[in-house]
């Protein structure tokens, strides 16, 4: 099914049966991946390890997570994505039930890296199945509702988790969710269109390698700029609930509270900012400003909210961190479109697994450097301070390294 099969109106409700299943994969796929850090007071007194040992405990995911992004992406070149997608959800699913069930440090870091590797096949399917099947003026919204359930599920996570492991444990809560989760397999196969692998390329495109690939400007412009972005996520993912009961005081409840908002507002800044993006384009303007127009003006002020939220007074910090989090949203909702307008169909999986895997090395970074620094400082005032500029070179790369906002030329040369 192409772009122009997507407009037709009876495919229509398909598609947005698709896109649906595609956000609650989102969703759960981020429920799974922070559900940790939640836990992170409990399983640090339960497991008696140091605050490094943690970061690492966290950051272990990122391993495979990173490693496996290209693979994949080269994966979806050969096989249906339907199941390259189906196979992921169902290993990941099976890594988070797992969690629950181990009782070592060195089980349950295997655990979080078999998640990684499942989880890895998730956005190279989605920029796959959206580049091919949504044109360029509805991208926007459709990634920003990703984007939005990436907030969404780490909301649910640390505001309903909190409070149920708080009574059921976090075992029961890891072992129930992921179990309950493969429900999603039945829709997700049924719906997904039958393709072979090369009819998911227009006839005149000629797929890139790597190579070809690593020899642009742009390719390593979303790298980069990801990796900055994903800086601050999985900063604030894995290590904001410890933050908030260490650091602040707050008990699980409040914490639960607080976190749980602050990833809903993201998600509703990143869907609002996604629809805005999209109107502005089917308007005429610019994608090139509006697109990277949203992600550098709102990666900037994330690391300036998130600065002056741990310099702040307990319940200006507060509001200074939901401010952070909304700007965060709207530079989230633009990231993947991007990538999918430059790609195109034929390069849009190769290219987000490269992108995803230098990305995402923030999510081996940004744990540890904190852990570490929480370790030698007993405060987390510089972590905050390396995520703002972090943040701010971020907003610098997205604007200066990354080329015009318009499909690049696959064909190849005679």
């Amino acid at each position: 099914m192409t772009v122009a099969a997507f407009n037709a109106p009876k495919a229509q409700p398909v598609m947005r049966a698709i896109l649906v299943l595609l956000v609650v994969s989102a969703f759960i796929n981020y429920i799974d991946r922070g559900n940790l850090s939640v836990a992170a007071p409990l399983i640090k007194d339960e497991l008696g390890i140091s605050a490094a040992q943690l970061g690492i405990l966290l950051s272990s995911f990122f391993w495979t997570y990173a490693c496996f992004q290209m693979v994949f992406g080269v994966i979806l070149d050969r096989f249906s994505v339907t199941w390259v997608l189906a196979a992921g959800f169902f290993l990941w699913s099976f890594a988070t039930a797992g969690a629950g069930m181990v009782h070592s440090f060195v089980a349950l870091l295997v655990m979080r890296a078999i998640l990684g590797l499942g989880e890895s096949a998730a956005y190279p399917c989605y920029s796959k199945i959206l580049a091919k099947r949504l044109p360029e003026e509805r991208r926007g919204f459709a990634n920003a509702l990703i984007a939005a359930a990436a907030a969404g599920g780490p909301a649910f996570g640390v505001f309903a988790g909190g409070l149920l492991m708080s009574r059921v444990g976090w075992r029961t809560f890891f072992i129930v969710f992921g179990v309950a989760s493969l429900a999603w397999l039945a829709p997700w196969i049924s719906l997904m269109p039958r393709t072979q692998p090369t009819a998911d390329l227009p006839q005149h495109s000629s797929a890139p390698t790597l190579a070809h690939l690593l020899r642009l400007r742009s390719v390593w412009g979303t790298c980069a700029g990801l990796f900055c972005v994903n800086y601050v996520s999985y900063f604030l993912l894995t290590w904001l609930p410890f933050y908030l009961v260490r650091e602040r005081h707050f008990s699980m409840k409040g914490m639960a509270s607080i976190s749980g908002m602050s990833y809903l507002i993201s998600a509703i800044s990143s869907a609002a900012a996604g629809w805005l993006s999209d109107r502005w384009i089917a308007n005429g303007r610019s994608p090139t400003w509006v697109r990277k127009g949203f992600v550098a003006c709102g990666l900037v002020c994330a690391g300036l909210f998130l600065l002056s939220c741990v310099a702040a007074p307990t319940r200006t910090s507060i509001l200074l961190l939901w401010a952070g989090s909304a700007s965060y949203g709207v530079c989230a909702s633009n990231v993947w479109a991007i990538t999918q307008t430059l790609a195109g169909p034929s390069a849009a999986g190769k290219w987000t697994g490269l992108q995803n895997f230098i990305g995402n090395l923030a999510g081996v970074a940004a744990p540890a450097v904190t852990g570490l620094v929480v370790d030698r400082t007993g405060r987390f005032m510089t972590a905050f301070v390396i995520t703002c500029a972090v943040a701010s070179v971020g907003g610098c790369v997205w604007t200066v390294l990354v080329s015009p906002v318009r499909a690049l030329n696959w064909a190849p040369e005679t």
